[in-house]
């Protein structure tokens, strides 16, 4: 049985790394045309320093394993251990890809690479532990939540402690940078490079998410059908909210989809298949309003980070307290208590360390790139080549 547990979550996991493809396509099909090599070398390059700092750091502050100092994990129950590192390296990657998108444009490259290391290897963690690890605060039997409020948090697949935190990470990050020159002055260029990209990255995005959501169960034999359905009819009510309210923009169909998938992680293997579509719906909604909020406010967040992630992941704690309940046809009863505790303190915690952790790297090394530098695009400044070389020679 170990051996298909280790093959079930090694699927899982690829299905996840195959998913940072769908954030750097959506990334490079939503911003500028002189970003677009930006945003594939991001994403690539930030998977690979979270992967080190989790390995070395933030697996070790979630779970209590060590796994480069202990050989006898290297055989155990078929290296069981290491595919779980894996499996689970692949959500705390998602943190610096979704504040990507945010701060695409203006970030220096390996400002946000440097970044990364601190979210992969200590601030992701920490929460982390308190969910899913070793310190039973809030997600375990016994826990001090289940102590208060009737029952532990309860967030099988991370909207909260995924989603939420990045969401939010990303927002301290974009108010500390700053807006694009001139994006809330004179003519300003917003629409999307490249609606093929945007669209195939949703797509890869929706079909990893499977893997996200259904090999959160760590074990073949709790694999859950309800999770499957669950996350299905989230996405299918996200995506016609954001068609429906945006009156057929493609771009808010796409997120919609996305956004309903992010907030029913939390309650996935809980509600009712009616609940989850109404769920997606509302997150598709939210993403539309609080989309449109951010240029009120005059917050520069390119891709709509805050909302599709962070508000929607806290939407999805919540909502999983909300219906989550057998009398709404759910599987069994959670604390809506606990829910919005957990969510409210993720938020908190999310927005705090973030706007720490980028104060202190502007400090001590600046975030921002210099005027010229986001003139001519961070493709030919870091990189040296355009998404289009042929058409430039």
């Amino acid at each position: 049985m170990s051996s298909i547990n280790v093959l079930f979550l090694m699927l899982g996991a690829v299905m996840i790394l195959a998913m940072h493809a769908g954030f750097a396509f959506l990334e490079a099909g939503s911003v500028s045309r002189k970003n677009q090599v930006n945003a594939f070398n991001k994403i690539i390059f930030d998977w690979s320093v979270t992967t080190v700092a989790y390995f070395i750091i933030g697996f070790p502050i979630s779970y209590g394993i060590v796994l480069y100092t202990n050989n006898s994990l290297f055989t155990q129950q078929n290296g069981i251990e290491l595919v779980r590192f894996f499996f689970l390296l692949g959500f705390a990657a998602c943190i610096p890809a979704i504040i990507s998108g945010g701060v695409v444009g203006r970030m220096k490259f390996f400002t946000q690479s440097l970044a990364a290391v601190f979210l992969g290897g200590v601030i992701y963690p920490l929460f982390e532990s308190l969910v899913w690890g070793q310190n039973s605060f809030m997600g375990q039997k016994g826990s001090f939540f289940e102590k208060i409020f009737g029952a532990p948090f309860h967030d099988f697949a991370g909207s909260v402690v995924v989603h939420s935190l990045g969401g939010w990470i990303a927002l301290a990050a974009i108010i500390i940078l700053g807006p694009r020159k001139g994006r809330f002055g004179g003519r300003f260029n917003t629409r999307p490079s490249n609606i093929p990209f945007l669209t195939l990255g949703s797509w890869i995005l929706i079909v990893g998410w499977f893997g996200f959501n259904v090999m959160s169960a760590q074990n073949v034999n709790a694999i859950s059908g309800l999770v499957v359905l669950n996350s299905l009819m989230a996405m299918v009510g996200g995506t016609m909210s954001g068609l429906i309210f945006s009156k057929n923009d493609v771009g808010f169909t796409h997120n919609g989809a996305l956004a309903g998938l992010i907030a029913i992680c939390a309650g996935s293997d809980v509600v009712h298949p009616f609940a989850a579509l109404f769920i997606g719906a509302i997150a598709g909604l939210i993403f539309i309003i609080f989309f449109e909020l951010e240029t009120k406010w005059k917050i520069d967040d390119v891709l709509g980070v805050w909302p599709l992630h962070g508000i929607n992941g806290t939407w999805g704690g919540i909502a999983a307290g909300i219906f989550g309940r057998k009398a709404l046809g759910g599987v069994y009863d959670l604390s809506f208590m606990s829910q919005l505790t957990g969510s409210l303190l993720a938020l908190v915690y999310a927005f705090a360390a973030g706007f720490v952790l980028y104060k202190v790297i502007d400090a001590v090394a600046g975030i921002r790139i210099s005027e010229q530098e986001e003139l001519v695009g961070t493709d030919l400044t870091f990189h040296r080549i355009d998404a289009n070389p042929e058409q430039t020679l």
